[in-house]
């Protein structure tokens, strides 16, 4: 009763929004699915996009984009792109309706041409290391060969970080990616430096080596990732950085995959109501179901379990958590209120 009190109270208050209707919703809800963006890239060291196969995140991303919007049971395409740069241009043509990750960079922020959610994986550039050469962090490189494709943003940065640290260091450039994993794992060279998703899925492709292989926690240079959607369709691109920003509240207030039906009934904790709307009243904000953050949870989990179970500990790639905890256990991520 007092749960039921409390929630006609606050939702007396909430005005009433109207505005601009969503082209992109409005055909995704027509069609009655979501094209969706996805790295598919292979494994290798591009001279365009140091990022690595992290597929089995973006999928996930586009399930709860897509449940979001067309609730429980929701179907979506998923769209190959091996390149960022292919995907962009495969959003700006409207082929897809949001990438579940692009790079959050300059050139890509201030064309006016794309729109991003809150960051939604901070990869960064980092060291994959041999361990039996002793090697606990990027201070060990002095006199030491660090292996990188040459001509590529990859070197300005590792170049840049070690002339920052003082690390007199022995650049190994090459241009074959075969040729450089052979100097790795031959010993002819003491690390390989791209993107962590990068080493996280070449590690992989190591199979019995890579017991010996691990990612230093150094960051030479951040890239963060974010879902992405065409500017100038705003209530859309809201709805994208929503479902990012609540995986990682319902992550803050405890809600997860196995609970978020009982605290949907149960919780009288105002965060929690809001985002699974038992609380009435706030999905009108973004054109959706007052349950849309709850269907999204009951689909994917919170931010930490989808996490685990594609890129960290739960999964192949093995990615620590890192900047991608909750600020709470010193990483970036804050769940914005909802209020």
């Amino acid at each position: 009763m007092r749960l039921l009190l409390v929630s006609l109270l606050l939702a007396s208050s909430i005005p009433t929004v109207v505005f601009a209707e969503s082209p992109t919703l409005n055909k995704i809800r027509a069609a009655k699915s979501l094209n969706c963006g996805v790295d598919f890239e292979e494994v290798e060291y591009s001279t365009a996009d140091a990022h690595g196969n992290h597929s089995r995140f973006d999928l996930d991303l586009c399930k709860a984009v897509a449940v979001a919007v067309l609730g429980p049971g929701a179907h979506f395409t998923a769209v190959p792109y091996r390149a960022e740069a292919d995907a962009l241009k495969g959003l700006k043509a409207g082929d897809v309706d949001v990438l579940a990750t692009a790079s959050a960079n300059y050139v890509n922020t201030s064309s006016g041409t794309f729109a991003f959610s809150r960051p939604v994986f901070y990869d960064f550039q980092g060291f994959l290391v041999n361990k039996t050469m002793n090697i606990h962090s990027a201070k060990d490189f002095a006199g030491k060969k660090v292996c990188f494709i040459g001509g590529t943003e990859i070197e300005d940065q590792v170049q840049a970080f070690m002339k920052r640290e003082g690390i007199k260091w022995l650049p190994f450039s090459f241009q074959e990616e075969g040729e450089m994993e052979a100097a790795f794992v031959t010993g002819n060279c003491a690390a390989i430096t791209a993107d962590v998703s990068q080493l996280g899925f070449e590690r992989i492709a190591y199979k019995g080596f890579a017991a010996k292989c691990e990612i230093l926690p150094d960051v030479v240079a951040n890239d963060p990732l974010a879902l992405t959607t065409r500017s100038g369709d705003a209530q859309w691109s809201a709805i994208v950085d929503w479902v990012a920003n609540g995986l990682v509240l319902a992550e803050q207030s405890g809600v997860t995959q196995a609970n978020v039906l009982a605290m949907k009934k149960s919780s009288d904790d105002l965060v929690v109501m809001r985002l699974l709307g038992s609380q009435k009243g706030y999905g009108q904000f973004l054109g959706l179901d007052d349950a849309w953050a709850a269907h999204v949870i009951e689909a994917v989990g919170n931010y930490g379990e989808l996490f685990d179970r594609t890129l960290g500990a739960g999964s192949p790639m093995r990615l620590e958590r890192g900047a991608n905890s909750l600020s709470t256990r010193g990483g970036l991520m804050v769940g914005e209120p909802i209020r």
